[in-house]
């Protein structure tokens, strides 16, 4: 039987003292599943750890409580506890079945059966569960998914859908993280005729489901299933930025370059009006807002041969996030030429930080500058100088600068 017991987050001593704690109070009931699971499997790293179990909520909370474990309801009204073991969380879910379901939210009840638990399950591959000794569990077939790298839903796959409209993103995100041949067409299909279901869906969850399917090492594939059943018009239609997209993709698996979400998501996008419109509409943070706004820039044009000076200069003015998201597009638009001027500017970005100003506005009224806006006036024309003669750190020669700026006030 194929088992996970050898994985490293299996045998941890938090995770063997839960696990036993539970295996004590019902003997065979409560297994490992879904991610936790599948990624060991697929040779991923794992992040959170779950555990189902045929004990109900209350009787974890009992339990954990007996073990010496912080055991938190977070989730209590569809059977979840937060259970945190010497500071590492795990989250304990009681056996599940849907008892209705309107396409956002499903209404549940408690059962002791794991079929009935992994038929309301997604897909195939994350309803996989390993019991206490590592032997893992498969109910529906998610074995072979994992090993082909293959993304199928469990039973119906327009049933699974009407479940959970968001199903449809998880679909194209699953597939660009896991996936190693085409789409299912059967759940290709499922999705294109249930499209508009994405239209129900809150505006926070697919936003956090885009990020995570544009975090993924190569999401083209599904990006490009996303845009034939016009999904991404559907709940993206801001980011219509293909062929810039695509380039930066294949710019990033081409040299090996780190990933980045919100990067990809300013490449999609083609200006910052665009990206004011999706940050309103989906309702990112104030940061993120910034970021994309930033990203797509003009004020200061970036180029494969800027010159060292020039790139201080850059960063000095929009910060090195944006600066290092600017280069990445121009870099994309230029279709991945001069591939070694343009990485040369990103490390820049990683290695530079633009220093402070040596000067303060108590040293410019000592040297006769009057309170008032004149301060910031002088302060301005010493920096633009500063910033000219790239960045010198002489604090003598600032305050020679000073000098004569502020004779020539006088």
């Amino acid at each position: 039987m194929t088992s996970i017991a050898q994985a490293a987050w299996f045998k941890a001593k938090e995770t063997r003292a839960l696990i036993a704690a539970l295996d004590e109070a019902r003997p065979g009931g409560a297994r490992f599943v879904g991610g936790c699971v599948r990624n060991t499997l697929m040779g991923r790293e794992v992040d959170d750890i779950d555990i189902a179990t045929q004990l109900t909520p209350d009787r974890v909370v009992e339990v954990c409580a007996k073990a010496g474990f912080a055991a938190h309801p977070t989730g209590i009204e569809h059977g979840t506890v937060t259970v945190v073991v010497d500071r590492k969380p795990f989250e304990v879910t009681t056996l599940r079945r849907d008892v209705s379901t309107d396409g956002r939210r499903a209404t549940v009840a408690f059962t002791e059966s794991w079929e009935e638990d992994a038929e309301r399950r997604d897909f195939r591959m994350n309803a996989l569960y390993a019991d206490a000794s590592g032997a893992v569990h498969d109910p529906t077939g998610g074995l072979e998914d994992v090993r082909k790298g293959r993304v199928i839903f469990i039973g119906d796959a327009a049933m699974r859908i009407r479940e959970d409209y968001l199903r449809i993103l998880r679909f194209f995100r699953f597939n660009a993280w896991y996936a190693r041949g085409p789409i299912d067409p059967k759940g290709l299909d499922a999705c294109a005729d249930l499209v508009a279901g994405l239209d129900t869906l809150s505006v926070e969850r697919i936003w956090k489901e885009v990020k995570k399917l544009l975090g993924a090492p190569d999401p083209r594939a599904a990006w490009e299933g996303m845009t034939a059943i016009e999904a991404r018009a559907r709940a993206l239609p801001e980011l219509s930025n293909e062929t810039r997209l695509d380039a930066l993709v294949t710019i990033e698996a081409d040299l090996m370059l780190s990933v980045d979400a919100m990067t990809r998501v300013a490449a999609a996008l083609t200006d910052q009006e665009r990206a004011r419109t999706l940050a309103r509409r989906l309702k990112l943070s104030n940061d993120e807002r910034d970021r994309l706004v930033a990203a797509l820039g003009e004020d200061v044009k970036i180029t494969s041969y800027m010159s060292l000076r020039e790139m201080r200069r850059a960063i000095y003015r929009i910060g090195n996030e944006a600066f290092r998201d600017r280069v990445m597009l121009a870099w994309a638009d230029a279709g991945g030429a001069k591939a070694q001027q343009w990485r040369a500017l990103t490390a820049h970005a990683q290695m530079w930080t633009p220093p402070k100003l040596p000067l303060t506005g108590d040293e410019v009224i000592a040297a006769g500058v009057p309170a008032g806006p004149k301060i910031g006036l002088v302060m301005r024309e010493v920096e633009d100088w500063w910033i000219d003669a790239d960045f010198p750190d002489d604090k003598l020669s600032v305050i020679e600068r000073l000098k004569a700026v502020a004779q020539g006030l006088a």
